[in-house]
């Protein structure tokens, strides 16, 4: 860890500003030491750190209320639940004057747990069940964002049956993608999520604009407003800035056509974090200021007034906040074809606790924190126990030649995906997610065991 920030240290992005190397080499995390961590809860641990989860969470919403209060709009920052979410990371997000963002009726069930209010939560999702929508509507969901034609009519009926009028948001791609990979970009057409604003070449209206019109015109929908999401991981602003255009184009369209000049536009999220060292987060101050002088131009030139905003930061809050604690097992040298040497380090997890590096190709960094060494680094890469060759928790990282079985790997900027993506592949336990403050750890979710698993099988 290199030294940065004034403080010789704290080793700076990728990891949590909570993290100190002490002169022993031991990694603090908020005063908490990680090998009394480990000794005490056992690894693989997701250790989240809860200032630099409030810090961020604070710094997006100030710096978009701000910058959109200049031009004189108002906004609302939605934390995305399925980076992660616990009942007290859920109230953390609140306490932080953040709104929750959910995509299934499980996430939705954790929110409402932490006391969020239902008028603060949106419902996402491209195949909602009949039994979320009826869900949402019951508890009063401030947002539902409808994916499809279908789902128009589904959350109608819905809500019809209930007697209730259901708030929604028509969720459009602009043609605008952006993101670390294909699977992560989702505004582009060919994909599940959204309808497009395009018009097909016959010259009907675009699927988009018949999704706005069918809501418009039933009397158990209110037309909230529109969303769009262009991708994950973003760290160019440019992307925004043009889906916000085509959003703002969309909505003045539909105003010209029925007088309905619809009150909020989310112009989605996905912000970028750093996953290496040397690489540079997208700074909320600058995405939000870009974002908010693109609208007011926008406005100006379509002479609309300026709607509501919202907007989704993503893993941007999370993520950073959390590393990934291991217990190195097997350490083999493999000689590679050009020569070189990598040396594979097993960990006592892997991609059952983050999928990512084997779905996505995603980097990470490593390093190890349980002691210092003044050896020589060697080339190696971070493996994990499962049966699959790709199996790989980080593909090339610079770790101490004398590495070895029992030593403490962190894993850096994994709050976001690990946990919520996790599996028990190969009948692995989940690992427990703890929360460090100020010096002392609590246990947010415990560990899974082997009777968590034996009881969901009937024998």
């Amino acid at each position: 860890m290199s030294a940065s920030d004034g403080d010789a240290r704290y080793p700076g992005e990728p990891w949590s500003r909570g993290v100190r190397r002490r002169e022993d080499g031991v990694v603090e995390v908020a005063g908490v030491d990680l090998h009394g961590l480990a000794a005490q809860v056992g690894t693989p641990v997701y250790v989240l750190d809860e200032a630099d989860f409030r810090t961020r969470a604070r710094a997006y919403r100030t710096a978009f209320e701000t910058a959109f209060r200049a031009v004189g709009s108002d906004v609302d920052v939605y934390y995305a639940g399925k980076a992660l979410l616990t009942v007290a990371v859920a109230r953390w997000a609140r306490e932080e004057g953040l709104r929750v963002d959910t995509a299934s009726g499980g996430e939705l069930a954790v929110a409402l747990r932490a006391g969020v209010p239902g008028a603060e939560i949106g419902l996402h999702g491209n195949n909602k069940s009949d039994a979320e929508i009826d869900r949402a509507l019951e508890v009063g969901v401030g947002r539902i964002i409808v994916d499809s034609l279908v789902e128009v009519e589904r959350v109608a009926a819905a809500a019809r049956a209930r007697g209730v009028v259901a708030p929604v948001m028509v969720r459009v791609t602009t043609g605008v993608h952006a993101g670390g990979h294909e699977y992560i970009s989702t505004a582009h057409e060919d994909q599940k999520f959204g309808l497009s604003i395009v018009s097909p070449r016959s010259g009907a209206d675009s699927p988009a604009m018949t999704a706005l019109l069918e809501v418009v015109r039933r009397p158990e929908l209110h037309l909230l407003g529109i969303h769009s999401h262009i991708g994950s991981q973003i760290l160019d602003p440019t992307g925004f800035e043009v889906a916000a255009r085509a959003v703002l184009e969309l909505r003045a369209d539909l105003a010209a056509r029925t007088g309905v000049l619809v009150d909020e536009v989310d112009v989605g999220g996905g912000y970028g974090i750093a996953y290496l060292p040397g690489e540079v987060a997208l700074d909320p101050e600058r995405v939000a200021k870009d974002v908010a002088a693109a609208v007011d131009a926008v406005s100006a030139r379509l002479g609309t007034p300026l709607p509501r905003f919202s907007i989704e930061p993503g893993r941007a809050i999370v993520g950073p906040a959390g590393l990934t604690l291991y217990t190195v097992g097997t350490v083999k040298p493999v000689t590679l074809e050009d020569g070189r040497v990598r040396t594979y380090v097993s960990v006592d997890g892997g991609m059952s606790d983050n999928i990512r590096p084997a779905l996505y190709g995603a980097q990470y960094h490593a390093e190890v924190v349980g002691r210092s060494s003044a050896a020589e680094p060697v080339l190696a890469r971070v493996v994990g126990k499962h049966c699959e060759s790709g199996d790989i928790v980080v593909h090339e990282v610079m770790l101490p030649g004398d590495v070895r079985a029992g030593d403490l790997l962190a894993v850096a900027a994994t709050g976001a995906y690990g946990r919520s993506m996790a599996s028990n592949y190969n009948l692995l336990t989940r690992p427990p997610v703890v929360a460090v403050a100020d010096g002392a750890a609590r246990v947010l979710v415990r560990r899974e065991t082997e009777d968590d698993l034996l009881a969901l099988d009937q024998g």
